[in-house]
């Protein structure tokens, strides 16, 4: 099944579908949906390996465009719900002080986390709860995004021919390897956060 699905992404490539619905998991991955943009942005830029570049070009628009929902719902859901629920479970005195914190980390923390294997859409999400300047989380995120994409495009551009050979040899290693990777990045955000 694996290796089905890694034929499919690598066929897919070439079809004109491909960058959009690469550009697509890339928005949703930054706001609500768990699967990082680099499950199809890898096997794209292995398929083609010259197109890497602009690959990882829409990757960073688009999780930026999809970071800008999650700041929102972070922000509204904040002022609708989030309150009322943090209050339910007393933690009402506690949320200013994440605040405090998110203003004098905020950067460091959209920066270092936007590069990480940590699920994106938790830095938009507590950057929109916590207030933090609108302008500066789209500046960071671009920053963030596009080195973590950016980088991808140019080792997957210059030893994407090796890399895919060594991928296809143990595809089940590297998969497992991956997983484990963003499982550890979410227990990561959950603890750290």
């Amino acid at each position: 099944m694996l290796r089905r699905l890694y034929d499919w992404c690598i066929a897919a490539a070439a079809r004109p579908y491909a960058t959009w619905l690469m550009g697509f998991i890339s928005f949703v991955e930054s706001s609500f949906f768990p699967i990082p943009p680099d499950t199809m942005l890898i096997p794209m830029s292995l398929a083609r390996p010259e197109k890497a570049w602009f690959y990882a070009h829409v990757c960073t628009v688009t999780s930026v465009a999809g970071g800008v929902l999650g700041y929102f719902i972070g922000y509204v859901l904040y002022d609708s719900v989030g309150l009322w629920l943090i209050q339910l479970y007393g933690y009402g005195d506690k949320v200013e002080a994440f605040r405090e914190s998110y203003a004098q980390w905020g950067g460091w923390i959209i920066v270092l986390k936007g590069m990480t294997p940590i699920p994106y859409k938790i830095v938009t999400i507590a950057s929109g709860f916590a207030g933090y300047n609108f302008l500066m989380f789209v500046v960071l995120s671009f920053v963030a995004r596009g080195m973590r994409f950016y980088l991808l495009a140019f080792l997957l551009n210059r030893y994407g021919p090796q890399a895919r050979v060594i991928i296809e040899k143990r595809l089940g290693l590297w998969v497992t390897l991956g997983a484990v990777v963003l499982v550890i990045g979410i227990i990561g955000a959950v603890y750290l956060f």
